[in-house]
């Protein structure tokens, strides 16, 4: 996400982050006017990005690699755009742009609001459908089902689905996007609203897991994937860099095992790239880093301890099975990851 660009500041000095997106929608049915097809979309992604890195996730999880061909941009852009600098000749090979604006401008010429990933894109028109980060994942699980690997894990059951999205949006209110308006407050007053907003949250989450292994049920379901991109980067990033300073993750102990057990299922930690997400918040954000000096650390080892969340039983994948290795050509190189 272009993070200056999706969001303003009221009078208070808070960041309210622009949460209108391009909501058109990808349906098994097409009624949408956008039909499921294997093939005819890209995914188009940055690693570093949080919002993006679900997608990611759940784009694994489910199996969709062969469905739904996936774009990736490098860690850092301008202020205009996210750019394919990680490909031959800096051009996707597939949209064959440099640069995402340019599918936003395919669809809607002088596109007037915030250039994000994620981003469906229509390869045969080259123009964004959709960048509907909390829809795109959601519809993966549900409008892409017929092309779901065999073991998918049903990631929003229908049973759960109300405690799903009440626990998934405090998550996003106040830690997904509660880091943020950390980090941007425009005045001390915000910043501490924010601050007492964040750790509040991440204490209840703290008590609701200290007894169960996964937030909402026995498995891994949506609201897991949403809190695990902001627990991935807290330490790296938000600790300091959002000054989100209370506790580092690390030390809060329920809620680092938690992230660890996530982090070392299959899915989580082989599509988290911490070289990207570091040199994305730290090189990005020059009003809060000028010097874009990028950390040396922290120490990532303690990703790979034992977490103990085992003995609270809970199945990772319901009644499905892990996805199989990582798909040649979408690997975290081994110098980004943990270990």
């Amino acid at each position: 996400m272009a993070e200056r660009t999706a969001g303003t500041y009221v009078e208070t000095g808070s960041f309210e982050r622009d949460m209108q997106y391009i909501d058109d929608r990808i349906t098994a049915d097409g009624s949408s006017g956008w039909p499921v097809e294997a093939g005819r979309y890209r995914l188009v992604v940055a690693r570093a990005c949080p919002w993006a890195n679900r997608a990611i996730i759940v784009r694994r999880l489910l199996g969709l690699e062969d469905a739904l061909p996936m774009g990736i941009c490098g860690p850092t852009h301008d202020a205009d755009s996210w750019t394919f600098d990680l490909d031959p000749g800096g051009v996707d090979p597939v949209l064959g742009i440099p640069r995402i604006k340019d599918a936003y401008e395919a669809r809607f010429p002088g596109y007037p609001k915030g250039i994000t990933v994620p981003a469906i894109v229509d390869v045969p028109s080259g123009g964004v459908v959709t960048n509907d980060f909390k829809q795109i994942t959601l519809d993966l699980s549900l409008e892409w089902r017929e092309h779901h690997r065999e073991g998918a894990p049903d990631l929003y059951p229908e049973g759960l689905r109300d405690e799903i999205d009440e626990v998934a949006q405090a998550v996003f209110t106040d830690v997904n996007n509660g880091v943020y308006r950390c980090g941007f407050a425009g005045s001390q007053d915000a910043y501490d609203e924010a601050y007492e907003t964040l750790f509040s949250r991440l204490d209840w989450l703290s008590a609701r897991l200290e007894g169960q292994r996964y937030l909402v049920g026995d498995t891994i379901t949506e609201a897991d994937v949403r809190l695990f991109t902001t627990l991935a980067r807290f330490d790296a990033v938000y600790h300091g860099h959002f000054k989100c300073n209370r506790q580092k993750l690390a030390e809060m102990p329920v809620l680092w095992a938690y992230a660890r057990d996530l982090f070392q299922t299959p899915g989580f930690g082989d599509t988290t790239d911490f070289d990207h997400i570091k040199r994305h918040y730290y090189c990005v954000h020059t009003d809060i880093n000028p010097t874009a000096i990028v950390p040396a650390g922290p120490d990532l080892s303690g990703w790979l301890t034992p977490h103990g969340r085992e003995a609270l039983g809970g199945r990772p994948f319901g009644d499905g099975t892990p996805p199989g290795p990582v798909r040649p050509g979408e690997e975290v190189p081994p110098e980004h990851r943990a270990g």
